[in-house]
C-alpha cells in the first residue's frame, strides 16, 4: 500500500457552508463528499488546515483527465509531440484540439477552465476561513504558513488559467457571490498578480520542515522563476531560478538534484526524491476506491489485451517526438533533419504499410526508451516491444507506446491500485516542476537576461545530459538468466540501442544557445504536457520561426504518415489566433457579458 501524508483522506471533500465560494456556475461545488460542516466546524485549526487538503486537492482536476494539470492533451497532444491514440472515435473532443480547431463549447476546454477556477475557489476559501477564526485560536506562524500555502495554489492555479486562455480573470479572497462582485472582467493580462502570489509565497514559507507533496519555499521560488520567465522578464527569472539551484531543498530538508537515473524520476517507489520541487500527489490502496491515484494517467497504456494493463491506448509518441532522440556525434540534431528519410527511426516503416521492422540500429539519446515503447526494446517486465500489436488503429496513432509515466508489471498491487475496473490506477506522483526543468529555466533565462551569460547556460544543459547519458540509466537486454528488466535493476546485459549521448562544449551565441536549450527541452521533459506551451511562449509556431524545429514542421511530419489521418492537409495554425484556447462559451453565457472571447483565437 503507498499512502503519502497530504494525500490521505483526500477522497471525501468539505463542502464549505456559509461561504459563497466564486464560481460562474454551481458545478464547481458538486463535489463528492462524506458529510457536511457547518462554519462553526470550521473555524478552527483542523477545519482550516483540512480545508488546506481540499485546495491541494484541486491539483488532480476534475472529470478525470478531461480538467487534467499533467498537460498530456493540451501540451502534449497539442504540441504534437503525441497523437491522442486510442481511435478517432474515442474521446473525439480532443480531435479538434488537435487540429487547432475546437469551438467555445467543447468539454476538454470546459473542464480546464473549471479546474483552474475549482481550484483558485478552494484556495480562496482558505484565506476567507483564516480572516474568521476567532483571534488565538490559530498562532500566528500557523495563519502565516497557511496563507502562504493559500496564495502560492492560487498563483499555480492561476498559472494554469493564463497558459491555456491568457485573458482570464484574477480571483482573490475578496470575491464573493454574496456580496454581487463576482463579475469580474478578463480585460488585463494578470501576470503581476501571479508574481505577487509566488512572491509571498517565497517569502512566507519554511524551506523544510512540513509533509512531503506540500509547497516549501523553493516550490514557490521555482514558479516565481517560471512565471518570471513566461512574462519574459529574464532578469528576475534568473535571480528566482538560481536561487533554487544554489540553495533550494525540499520539505525533507534534502538539496534538489538529478536522480542518479533517468527513470527514477517516474518511478512511484522513488516519488517526492529530491528531483521533484512540486508534485502532485498520489496514493492507492488506501480505502479510497482509486480516488487518490493518478487518474489522469489511467486511459495511457498500451492497448495489446494480454498485456498487464490493456487500456486505453492513448497518448501514442508522435513520430516527430520519436525521431527527435537522434543524435549525431552524439548531439541532437538542432537542425530538424531527424525527419528526413535517412535519420528517422525504423519504427516510421510500420506507417508505411511495412509488414515487419527491425529494431532501430543507428545512434539514439537513450532517453527514448524510457519515453517511447518502441520495436524490439523490453517495455518494463510486460515483454518486448513488437510494434502495432501493441496499439489500438496504426492509421489513427502510429507505432508507438507511452512509456514515460507507466509502471512495470512487477508493480501491479503495490503502486497500482486494485479496487477499481483497472490496475491503470497508479500511484506515481506527476511533477508539476522538477528539478531538471529548473535547470533547463534557469539556463533559458541566463541566455536572455541583460547580460548573457552562455557559459552559464550550458552547464545546466550538460547536467541534464551528463545524467543522461549515465550507463546505469540505460534499458538494457540481458545476456544471461536474468529477465531484461532484472538486467537494467542489476545494471549488468547490454543496452538496449544504439546509445550516444555527449555533452555540449560551449554555445557559440545566443541564438544557437537557445535552440540548444529548446530542443533539450523537448528530449527532457518530453510526454509531461509541456510542449505546446514552450513553443508558444518561445514564437515557435511555423516554419517561419527562424527555428526549424517548431510545431508546423512536427504537425506535417506527422500527418504526413500513418498514424496522422486526422490530420488531413494544410497546417491550419493561426499566428495571432491558436496561440491559446477559447473561454468556453458556457462561463461566457452566465457570467452576463463580463467575460470577454479572446481574441487570441479568432473569435
Amino acid at each position: 500500500m503507498k499512502r503519502k501524508t497530504i494525500v490521505r483522506g483526500l477522497f471525501w471533500l468539505i463542502p464549505i457552508l456559509g461561504f459563497q465560494i466564486f464560481s460562474c456556475s454551481d458545478n464547481f461545488l458538486k463535489v463528492p463528499a462524506a458529510g457536511s460542516l457547518g462554519n462553526a466546524q470550521l473555524l478552527n485549526q483542523a477545519g482550516v488546515e483540512q480545508t488546506l487538503i481540499g485546495a491541494y486537492n484541486s491539483l488532480k482536476g476534475r472529470d478525470g483527465w478531461n480538467g487534467s494539470f499533467s498537460g498530456w492533451v493540451f501540451g502534449g497532444v497539442v504540441g504534437q509531440e503525441a497523437f491522442k491514440g486510442s481511435n478517432s472515435g474515442d474521446q473525439a473532443d480532443i480531435n479538434p484540439l488537435s487540429t487547432f480547431s475546437a469551438p467555445a463549447t467543447n468539454s476538454y476546454i470546459a473542464s480546464k477552465w473549471a479546474a483552474c477556477y475549482d481550484g483558485i475557489n478552494r484556495a480562496n476559501t482558505v484565506l476567507k476561513l483564516l480572516a474568521q477564526v476567532p483571534s488565538g485560536v490559530i498562532s500566528a506562524a500557523d495563519e502565516k504558513r497557511i496563507t502562504a500555502e493559500a496564495r502560492f495554489l492560487r498563483g499555480v492555479y492561476h498559472f494554469e488559467a493564463i497558459k491555456h486562455f491568457k485573458m482570464v480573470p484574477y480571483i482573490d479572497e475578496t470575491i464573493d457571490y454574496g456580496k454581487g462582485n463576482y463579475k469580474v472582467p478578463n480585460d488585463a493580462v494578470i501576470w503581476p498578480q501571479i508574481i505577487a502570489d509566488f512572491q509571498a509565497a517565497y517569502d512566507n514559507l519554511a524551506a523544510s520542515g512540513m509533509d512531503a507533496g506540500r509547497a516549501n519555499k523553493y516550490a514557490a521560488g521555482a514558479f516565481l522563476g517560471k512565471a518570471y520567465l513566461y512574462s519574459k522578464d529574464f532578469d528576475k527569472a534568473y535571480t528566482a531560478l538560481n536561487d533554487v539551484i544554489a540553495n533550494g531543498v525540499n520539505p525533507a530538508g534534502k538539496p534538489y538534484a538529478l536522480n542518479a537515473k533517468f527513470r527514477d524520476a517516474f518511478d512511484a517507489g522513488n516519488d517526492n526524491s529530491p528531483e521533484s520541487v512540486f508534485a502532485i500527489q498520489a496514493s492507492v490502496n488506501d480505502g479510497s476506491g482509486a480516488s487518490n491515484a493518478n487518474a489522469d494517467l489511467v486511459l495511457n497504456y498500451p492497448y495489446l489485451s494480454s498485456l498487464p494493463v490493456s487500456c486505453c491506448g492513448f497518448y501514442q509518441p508522435s513520430m516527430d517526438q520519436a525521431n527527435a532522440y537522434r543524435t549525431s556525434g552524439g548531439l541532437p540534431l538542432l537542425d530538424g533533419s531527424y525527419n528526413s528519410a535517412a535519420n528517422a527511426l525504423s519504427d516510421v516503416a510500420w506507417t508505411k504499410g511495412a509488414t515487419s521492422v527491425t529494431a532501430d540500429a543507428q545512434p539514439l539519446d537513450p532517453r527514448i526508451d524510457w519515453i517511447v515503447g518502441r520495436t524490439g526494446v523490453p517495455f518494463f517486465d510486460w515483454g518486448t516491444y513488437t510494434g502495432p500489436a501493441w496499439v489500438r488503429q496504426l492509421s489513427d496513432a502510429g507505432p508507438y507506446s507511452p512509456k514515460k509515466l507507466t509502471f512495470p508489471k512487477s508493480e501491479i498491487g503495490t503502486y497500482t491500485d486494485n479496487s477499481s475496473w483497472t490496475p491503470g490506477y497508479s500511484a506515481v506522483n506527476y511533477n508539476l516542476i522538477r528539478f531538471a526543468d529548473v535547470l533547463l529555466m534557469a539556463a533559458e533565462a541566463a541566455v536572455q537576461k541583460s547580460t548573457p551569460d552562455l557559459a552559464y547556460a550550458v552547464a545546466q544543459v550538460n547536467k541534464v545530459r551528463t545524467r543522461a547519458a549515465n550507463p546505469a540509466g540505460f534499458v538494457k537486454i540481458s545476456t544471461d538468466s536474468k529477465t531484461d528488466w532484472q538486467a537494467y535493476l542489476a545494471n549488468t546485459g547490454n543496452p538496449a540501442g544504439n546509445y550516444v549521448i555527449n555533452n555540449y562544449t560551449s554555445f557559440a551565441d545566443v541564438p544557437t544557445a537557445l535552440k540548444a536549450i529548446h530542443f533539450e527541452r523537448y528530449l527532457e521533459l518530453g510526454m509531461e504536457g509541456h510542449r505546446f506551451f514552450d513553443l508558444v511562449r518561445w514564437g515557435e509556431t511555423t516554419n517561419g520561426s527562424g527555428n526549424p524545429v517548431n510545431l508546423e514542421s512536427a504537425y506535417r511530419y506527422n500527418a504526413s504518415l500513418a498514424g496522422g489521418s486526422i490530420y488531413g492537409t494544410g497546417f491550419p495554425f493561426v499566428v495571432g489566433q491558436k496561440e491559446y484556447f477559447p473561454i468556453p462559451q458556457g462561463q461566457i453565457d452566465l457570467m452576463g457579458g463580463a467575460l470577454k472571447q479572446n481574441s487570441y483565437f479568432g473569435n
